[in-house]
């Protein structure tokens, strides 16, 4: 549509959902026609720029003649190596002008070549002068066979710059594959690197020995010694610490995170941990009571150091006849209701959460109740979670379908705190739910799982379409959840990581020795499991202390993970 028509739109509707999503792609556009000027007119009216368009202000600003961002752009050099790709000619124009140094690019080649995209590594290259980069032909080749690059290094490799950090670039390829092996070969070439060097590989061993569940993680950590690392290798060099239970070690890799790291609740609670191991008694306590209340894993688990059980509030916000009526008159509430009465459910969350933004307490706990009263869970549940997190507990943690959820449960002999807290995690009880994965239903149930269970409890007639049947995904996740956690010792936090990541990874996942349950979750290798265990076992304890109607203990939930057995891996 003509310019006109489209700024008529955005002064007539100016903070609408639509209108956020109408600049967006306009910005987009503009962008590819290189309108510059005005792409930072728009942009300064957009609310919720992404990751793309961030780095697209960039460009424009300095497209513009606005050269501070090459200041604030050098700033974070090694902060934005993963950024979007919309990044990169702004990183360009600073590389090949001079204002970022060969070190810099290198260590930005060394950040992306150990990542899941370590292509992007080979434009950072091409920005290098002529004389410090390697040839690109070499690098196609040590990325294509990082093992074979080391095993065939010529005498001289050390000779050059470049010659090294290819070296150290294919040990770190190595590394994500099997530690074992990088180790072995950093071995043989050792000596031969500059400190520097060897410190670098030393936290890329411990980082990827630590995801990989090597003894010799600490130990490599450890040599790496006060070298830059990464924010996910500092995180990793304190599970590897906690792994060990070695808390002068813990208190250490702590200690060492950056300053915004070490407020983060996990690494609170440790820190604590740490210091009460080390008769340290008053300074854990201080650092439990900033966490402790929080209805979270290391909220809960905080309160239990300083002697308090789990009990789930029972005060609710306080909502008048008024409060309702505003939230059934809004606009954006109107539309996110009628979108997903059209079954458009997707459209009808982002219209809700952008009805959201900048609402007071009475208003979100009455469209909280909104969205409860039109079954739809997960708005009601999400909603709720804006509000005073010592409140709406009956918002936050709901139980629908509990005539269908129950029977089950009493059957496959559940704890039904349990089901819930595991239930609301998947789906947060969307019955159609469907994630990129293919799970389904209530309790995302895969295709595959649903057909061997299917199989294993004689269910007759299976087909992946009745997983979308509520009774039927109720069935077949709480059989699965009985079937896994007779195969995991009957321990619900190994079952509970078995259930999103499979049965034999939560068994490769336990130590040589026994290991505390909250350790274990903490030291989970995949990120998504990781959060997903914790939130199903803080939820969990608030759903047994609702149903119970009695406080809760969190540690004695979690309790300790026997040892892997000799046989296993």
């Amino acid at each position: 549509p003509p310019v006109e028509e489209l700024n008529e739109f955005l002064l007539r509707e100016p903070d609408s959902l639509l209108a956020e999503r109408l600049r967006a792609d306009w910005l987009r556009r503009m962008a590819r026609e290189l309108d510059w000027s005005g792409f930072l007119r728009v942009y300064a009216d957009l609310r919720e720029p992404d990751a793309e368009l961030r780095c697209l202000q960039r460009n424009a600003r300095l497209e513009s003649g606005d050269l501070s961002v090459l200041d604030e752009v050098r700033a974070r050099w090694l902060e934005l190596a993963d950024n979007h790709n919309a990044c990169e000619p702004v990183f360009r124009t600073l590389a090949l002008a001079g204002h970022i140094g060969s070190d810099e690019l290198w260590w930005r080649v060394r950040r992306q070549v150990d990542s899941r995209s370590p292509s992007n590594a080979r434009a950072t290259l091409s920005w290098m002068p002529g004389a410090d980069a390697p040839p690109l032909a070499d690098f196609d080749r040590m990325m294509k066979s990082p093992a074979a690059w080391l095993d065939r290094l010529p005498v001289n490799f050390t000779a050059s710059r470049a010659g090294r950090e290819l070296a150290l670039a294919a040990l770190a390829r190595v590394a994500r594959e099997d530690v074992s092996s990088a180790y072995a070969r950093f071995a043989r070439i050792e000596e031969r690197l500059g400190a520097d060097e060897r410190a670098y590989i030393h936290a890329t061993l411990g980082h990827h020995g630590s995801l990989q569940g090597s003894p010799g993680a600490v130990r490599w950590f450890r040599a790496a010694g006060k070298v830059p690392m990464s924010a996910e290798q500092r995180a990793w060099r304190v599970r590897a610490e906690l792994r060990v239970e070695d808390w002068r070690g813990v208190q250490a890799a702590i200690e060492g995170l950056a300053a915004t790291e070490q407020t983060q609740p996990e690494w609170t609670y440790w820190l604590g941990r740490a210091l009460a191991a080390q008769n340290r008694p008053a300074d854990a306590a201080a650092l439990y009571q900033r966490i402790a209340g929080q209805p979270s894993f290391y909220g809960i688990l905080a309160g239990e150091e300083l002697g308090s059980l789990f009990a789930a509030p029972v005060r609710n916000g306080n909502v008048t006849a008024e409060d309702v009526a505003r939230a059934e008159a809004d606009p954006g509430l109107r539309r996110a209701l009628a979108l997903y009465r059209l079954e458009m459910r997707t459209e009808g969350m982002r219209e809700w959460n952008w009805s959201l933004r900048g609402r007071d307490e009475a208003f979100l706990v009455a469209a909280a109740r909104l969205a409860l009263r039109n079954e739809i869970y997960d708005r009601a549940i999400n909603t709720a979670e804006r509000t005073d997190p010592q409140a709406n507990y009956d918002l936050r943690f709901l139980t629908p379908y509990r005539q269908l959820i129950e029977p089950q449960v009493r059957q496959q002999g559940l704890d039904m705190a349990w089901v819930y807290g595991l239930m609301r995690q998947e789906s947060r009880f969307i019955a159609p739910a469907r994630s990129g994965a293919g799970a389904q239903g209530l309790m995302q149930v895969m295709p595959a799982t649903g057909k061997w269970v299917a199989r294993k409890i004689g269910l007759t007639g299976y087909h992946p379409g009745m997983l979308t049947n509520p009774d039927t995904n109720v069935l077949l996740g709480t059989s699965y959840m009985r079937l896994i956690l007779e195969d995991l010792d009957e321990h619900p936090v190994l079952a509970s990581a078995g259930y999103n990541a499979g049965p034999g990874r939560a068994r490769k996942w336990r130590d040589e020795r026994p290991l505390e349950g909250a350790i274990y979750a903490e030291t989970i290798p995949f990120d998504e499991t990781r959060d997903y265990v914790k939130k199903v076992m803080a939820n969990a304890v608030i759903y047994a202390a609702m149903l119970e109607a009695k406080p809760q203990s969190l540690k004695t939930r979690l309790g300790t993970i026997s040892p892997r057995l000799a046989a296993e891996p």
